[in-house]
């Protein structure tokens, strides 16, 4: 079951719309969805809202501490309520995936994204559930910091947009903790369209 869902980005106007902050786009469509809104907390040094679910209370997190030191407010509010790792949802912005296309998996390495190297030094644990928006790859290592730091493509954004959708669409299945079928929801392919039936021959 879900208790904490936190979305990875940066403070600040000029990042908004970067593709780094994937997982504060996926988070205020969820906060939308719930009827809540964001607020700041400095305990908790991000922007975070309380929803009340029928599973019980769900935290909503933006932590405000910069993308490298997202460990910081993701602790703080998970120590406090007493949230483990595994009742956590990171979302977050992912190269190695397709614009459009989103995976869900608890556990497994940062793999040198630095909110999620944060994250696993501050809760002392890599064991919790990672929703990994893809906005593609620069196909470059050196141009990977410029690339996530600017703004996608009109196309790409609604790519990215398209997936935050069809991961709302488990959120009842993530919130009650059924997070096998949440899975299948969020991997589903679009159904393909059926090709037109032959016209009967005279």
């Amino acid at each position: 079951m879900i208790r904490l869902m936190v979305g990875l980005g940066n403070p600040g106007a000029e990042y908004e719309a970067t593709r780094h902050n994937a997982g504060f786009w996926f988070i205020d469509e969820v906060a939308r969805k719930l009827k809540v809104s964001l607020q700041p907390e400095r305990s908790y040094f991000g922007l975070a809202a309380r929803a009340n679910t029928d599973g019980g209370p769900l935290w909503l997190l933006e932590p405000m501490t910069f993308m490298n030191l997202s460990g910081k407010s993701v602790a703080a509010l998970a120590r406090f309520f007493k949230i483990a790792p595994e009742e956590i949802l990171v979302a977050h912005d992912e190269l190695d995936l397709l614009p459009g296309q989103v995976k869900l998996k608890l556990g497994g390495s940062h793999a040198g994204h630095n909110g999620l190297k944060d994250i696993h030094a501050q809760l002392g644990s890599p064991d919790y559930w990672r929703l990994r928006l893809g906005i593609g790859h620069p196909g470059v290592k050196a141009e990977v910091v410029n690339y996530v730091l600017r703004k996608p493509s009109a196309e790409h954004r609604e790519a990215i947009d398209k997936s935050i959708e069809q991961s709302l669409a488990a959120l009842d299945l993530l919130l009650a903790g059924e997070m096998e079928r949440a899975m299948m929801r969020i991997h589903a392919k679009p159904p393909r369209p059926k090709p037109p039936r032959p016209e009967p021959t005279p």
